[in-house]
């Protein structure tokens, strides 16, 4: 996967996927001409790439600009494949494709910006770098429950106000709506109460109890739902607790849309299917708060190791890394300035990146956070993103 360098491609452009793999990037024409007039607008100082997606963020929470979201969809690309990626690779047995990863990493863009503190954390790209694994993870352990789970553990672990967005979601009138979800309270009533409660694989109901779920759904039926309604047989009930399990799993965990359907309007804005960000995702009901919390906290304390770590480096070493991403001056021209060889340079730079690493890796595992391979990879390349905007001004490395 190229790099986008240019700050106007960051923000209005759009990852195109072929044959499971990164092909190239498509340009939105209305965003890239909003991000060239802001840029033609702003003073050379302002022209950063944290400057911009912190400039955008605030945009998108003050709710004013329709199209801030969208750049900040653009933007995050990057962040979203590279997780995509990881995760196909690890799942090498699993049913989705990396461009399926990819949308569920983009679906949850909303959900990181949502849990973004610009007072915790100045850089948005390194937190979504931290933030997207943790949200995909999250999904991908709820959809293997889901997915392991009988309809009757489904049935049983779900919530009375969850069940019945699903089926109003499902297109059921208020009335069937009703009578589903009285045959729901039966079912629980008379099944699951004896049933060990961390069981996933509950057997269906035999035809005993069939018959007494739809006696008792009889019985009740005219005091608990308003509308008059006819009795229900056993088979029917059953047929309605079976259809209303589909309905929450369609409802917890929508299949995946590829990203490959693009499509182009009279604008010649290059578009593609989103999940609509003004709604609620179910998802969101189902993680937490105090996860939420948890990871704003760790990244309050990864930001404070990361900046201890820098100040502990000796005054040279801290002296290259500043020119090195602060003035995107090459290893020549810091041996220049500074009178150094270049090994000495080279050197500064790799011990001061590593000794800065190594305290971000113990902060982990000090917090009982498993350090692989992998993780350590993905460490450094958020220390990279730190760096960077740690010293204000995104620069390429020569």
């Amino acid at each position: 996967m190229r790099p986008r360098q240019e700050i106007t491609d960051m923000f209005s452009t759009f990852v195109q996927l072929e044959r499971g793999r990164f092909s190239k990037w498509l340009t939105d024409a209305k965003l890239y001409r909003n991000m060239q007039n802001h840029l033609e607008h702003s003073s050379s100082a302002l022209k950063s790439e944290n400057f911009w997606g912190l400039y955008w963020y605030k945009q998108w929470r003050s709710g004013f600009n329709n199209l801030a979201l969208m750049h900040l969809l653009a933007y995050l690309q990057e962040p979203c494949y590279w997780v995509a990626s990881k995760t196909v690779a690890k799942f090498t047995l699993s049913q989705y494709l990396l461009a399926d990863y990819f949308q569920m990493a983009i679906a949850e863009v909303e959900t990181i910006l949502k849990d973004f503190n610009p007072e915790k954390s100045s850089s948005l790209k390194a937190y979504a770098i931290m933030a997207i694994p943790s949200r995909l993870k999250d999904i991908l352990r709820q959809r293997k429950e889901a997915d392991i789970c009988t309809n009757w553990a489904l049935l049983r672990k779900v919530s009375k106000k969850l069940l019945s967005e699903a089926l109003s979601e499902a297109g059921l009138s208020q009335s069937a709506v009703a009578q589903y979800r009285l045959a729901w309270t039966c079912f629980k009533e008379l099944y699951t109460q004896n049933q060990p409660g961390g069981t996933s694989q509950l057997p269906e109901p035999n035809s005993q109890l069939w018959e007494a779920i739809a006696n008792l759904y009889n019985h009740q039926r005219q005091s608990q739902i308003t509308q008059p309604t006819e009795q229900r047989n056993a088979q029917t009930i059953e047929q309605w607790l079976t259809q209303t399990a589909l309905y929450v799993r369609a409802y917890l965990f929508p299949p995946v849309k590829s990203l490959n359907a693009f499509k182009q309007n009279d604008d010649t804005t290059i578009t593609f299917d989103l999940p609509d960000p003004s709604s609620d995702s179910p998802m969101a009901d189902m993680i937490a708060e105090e996860d939420v919390q948890n990871r704003q906290n760790q990244i309050s304390q990864m930001s404070d190791v990361l900046l201890k770590a820098l100040q502990r480096l000796d005054v040279q070493s801290q002296e290259v890394l500043k020119l090195y991403y602060e003035q995107g001056l090459t290893q020549q021209q810091i041996m220049q300035q500074l009178q150094m060889s270049q090994p000495t340079v080279s050197r500064k730079l790799v011990k001061g990146r590593e000794s800065i690493l190594a305290a971000l890796i113990k902060w982990s595992q000090d917090l009982n956070i498993s350090v692989n391979s992998n993780q350590i990879k993905d460490m450094s390349l958020a220390l990279e993103e730190w760096l960077r905007n740690q010293h204000g001004e995104y620069i390429i490395n020569p």
